[in-house]
């Protein structure tokens, strides 16, 4: 779980990881083989042979006549950077420890047969005290010239190189996210009902197809939708005129006509001219209108009270203030249409309505005690018609559109809605309205 929280959720977050981690992988694998097949053969070599110049150096000298011998000390100091002296008993003072120090002992031990232990000096110099023709040899060297270390060239054109590599390749990941990023907005911005800046036809042949192809469905979706509107505005304002027709003639009708029949018929004219009202709702859900900064809690008790007043138990606990940027007659079409259905198939149980803030949203929670949906259902019932088997008279179940109509209100103003069970029975839908809009 702990990793799963530390595991980024965006493209270019993941890539990035994913690559970082591949090349440090690699680099220390790459840093491993440099250490195992240069490093120390590099070391061990330097030793064996710092260890053989030491080891012959003391050897001539314990050979060469005395008076020869400080010409041969000079010789040693001035073109090999070797000190060599004769001292009356070995010291036991250990030098402190650098890279290749252990390298250097194992080499003198190996040649001199004895166990043989680096002693520290003064001014940066290490001294290896050797037993040789019944002498006590000391030999110094300084320490910096034999202290190896990793070959900074090769380490750092390994470094260099990686770092390179995942630059580069993070600088191609990031053209291709900041593409999506685009082609993600762009299409929220469609689903919404808006028309969005087109995307720049540029970049990697790829790119540049899918992008056009974006550019082109986007235009495609809007003239649809136009379409859809004309069509339906079109055939909403040509039934109304049969249906205002057939009402004057039922008002003209003889007295003695069947009062039963006639109540049958204004009824069914009524709902007829309700489900052309949807329709043209619907055709016009997706036209956003602008955004205010206002307090909600006001406008909900506003539809609270109309409610109450069309004879339905609805009550209303919400915080003092809750400001938020919102388009208030969309939000009173989405809310209204809820309580109304929650009066509707909360009968006889009254219907509560809730507001909070929570985090960076306010939610709006419709809350009733009615027979509930089924879980498989509770997305099924936003589709344009759908009702459920209970409901499929149109004076008890509606039209099928109320819902359909909200959620389109709602994706059109970057808004969430759903349905969810009640504890104890019911139905909850909540509207999620985010403080900062992200249209």
């Amino acid at each position: 779980m702990r990793l799963k929280a530390l595991w980024p959720d965006s493209l270019f977050g993941r890539t990035a990881l994913t690559l970082g981690l591949a090349f440090v992988l690699f680099q220390a694998v790459a840093l491993a083989l440099v250490a195992v097949t240069v490093l120390n053969p590099m070391a061990q070599r330097s030793a064996d042979d710092l260890a053989a110049l030491i080891v012959l150096s003391a050897q001539t000298w314990v050979e060469l006549p005395p008076e020869t011998r400080a010409a041969f000390e000079r010789e040693l100091h001035e073109h090999h950077h070797l000190q060599i002296s004769k001292i009356d008993a070995i010291a036991e003072v250990p030098a402190e420890r650098f890279v290749n120090s252990r390298n250097i002992e194992a080499a003198l031990s190996k040649r001199t047969g004895e166990q043989v232990k680096l002693e520290s000096g003064k001014a940066g110099w290490v001294w290896a005290d050797l037993q040789m023709g019944g002498h006590f040899i000391r030999v110094g060297f300084e320490s910096n010239r034999y202290n190896t270390r990793a070959p900074m060239a090769a380490v750092g054109m390994v470094s260099l190189g990686a770092l390179l590599v995942w630059l580069t390749a993070l600088l191609v990941v990031r053209r291709l996210t900041r593409t999506l990023a685009q082609m993600s907005a762009a299409a929220a911005q469609v689903g919404q009902g808006k028309m969005p800046q087109p995307l720049p036809e540029r970049g990697a042949r790829e790119l540049a197809v899918l992008a056009r192809a974006f550019n082109q469905m986007a235009n495609e979706v809007q003239d649809l939708l136009a379409n859809r509107t004309t069509l339906l505005a079109g055939i909403s304002h040509d039934l109304r005129t049969p249906i205002a027709r057939m009402r004057l003639a039922v008002a003209m009708l003889p007295e003695q006509t069947d009062a039963l029949l006639v109540t049958q018929i204004e009824r069914d004219l009524v709902q007829m001219n309700q489900l052309i009202a949807d329709f043209l709702d619907m055709a016009r859900g997706l036209n956003s209108e602008p955004l205010q900064v206002l307090d909600v809690a006001p406008l909900l008790q506003v539809m609270v009270d109309d409610a109450v007043r069309g004879g339905g138990q609805v009550e209303l606990a919400t915080m003092a203030v809750l400001s938020v940027s919102v388009a208030p007659n969309a939000l009173q079409r989405i809310v209204t249409n809820l309580i109304q259905n929650a009066v509707r198939y909360g009968q006889p149980h009254g219907v509560s309505v809730r507001g909070e803030q929570v985090g960076d949203a306010v939610l709006i929670h419709v809350l009733d005690r009615g027979p509930g949906i089924p879980s498989e259902q509770m997305e099924a019932v936003f589709m344009p018609f759908f009702r459920l088997e209970s409901s499929r008279n149109l004076a008890t179940g509606g039209s099928g559109l109320g819902l359909a109509i909200a959620r389109q209100l709602a994706q059109a103003h970057g808004w969430q809605l759903s349905l969810t069970a009640r504890e104890g029975g019911g139905l909850v839908a909540t509207l999620r309205i985010c403080i900062v809009p992200r249209l």
